[in-house]
């Protein structure tokens, strides 16, 4: 499945999961029930899966989790805030670097309307 596919199915998940929930509920809970809706689905996700950096030769486990990963292609980072910030977007970006994945998906929940607190993000090292 490519990443335009596989972004589309994450994004029609987390969709049912904040029509089933609405706004206003803090982030683990739509990480959970998200990670719940795309292992329904049949896709293999990974939470709260560990990052190191990687510095100079040396491995470092300086606490940062990926809230998901999604087929081992796609990095979603589950917010539920006022609204999403230039931080945010290099949150996302950073992790997908140190990951050397291509695709991220910053998704904040506490909007009224999904599409709106959706931004899909790519980084073209």
């Amino acid at each position: 499945m490519n990443d335009n596919v596989l972004t589309e199915t994450v994004i029609g998940c987390a969709i049912k999961v904040h029509r089933a929930l609405g706004p206003g509920l803090l982030e683990h809970v739509y990480q959970e029930c998200l990670y719940y809706k795309l292992t329904k689905e049949g896709l293999f996700a990974e939470k709260e899966k560990p990052m190191p950096v990687i510095f100079e030769e040396v491995k470092l486990d300086c606490g940062f989790r990926l809230d998901l990963v999604v087929e081992k292609s796609v990095i979603v980072e589950c917010k539920s805030i006022k609204a999403l910030d230039d931080v945010h977007t290099a949150q996302i970006l950073t992790y997908l670097k140190l990951s050397d994945i291509t695709t991220g998906l910053l998704i904040n929940f506490n909007v009224t309307l999904l599409k709106n607190g959706i931004k899909r993000i790519k980084n073209g090292y």
